[in-house]
């Protein structure tokens, strides 16, 4: 999640070392510790309720998938079965391509 190494997690110590002084240091990361232990409980206890909250149809729905990452990982790098017979998930498998230069046939009741 933050990306630290070794170094810059040593750095941090030390700083909070000089920061806190050795006697308040346990009392902080204590102090820390229990706000990001009440911090998970929240988040978990938000994402139950809004799963009781949907209707039977959501009920397979990930608020991770919101994540703009996540989802643009799965809708652009992940093959799915629509894709298998086309190479494009956007292609109707019932139509046949177009060569180069032919016109789309034309739909009137479509404009």
């Amino acid at each position: 999640m933050f990306d630290l190494n070794l170094g810059e997690l040593g750095l941090l110590a030390v700083l909070a070392l000089v920061i806190f002084g050795p006697e308040r240091l346990p009392k902080v990361a204590a102090q820390a510790g229990r706000a990001l232990r009440q911090l998970r409980q929240m988040a978990t206890s938000a994402t139950e309720d809004l799963r009781s909250g949907l209707p039977d149809e959501y009920k397979d729905f990930n608020p991770a998938d919101l994540n703009p990452r996540a989802f643009v990982r799965r809708h652009l790098f992940e093959d799915d079965d629509s894709t298998a017979m086309t190479g494009t998930a956007l292609a109707d498998p019932l139509v046949d391509e177009l060569a180069y230069g032919e016109r789309p046939p034309y739909d009137p009741e479509s404009t």
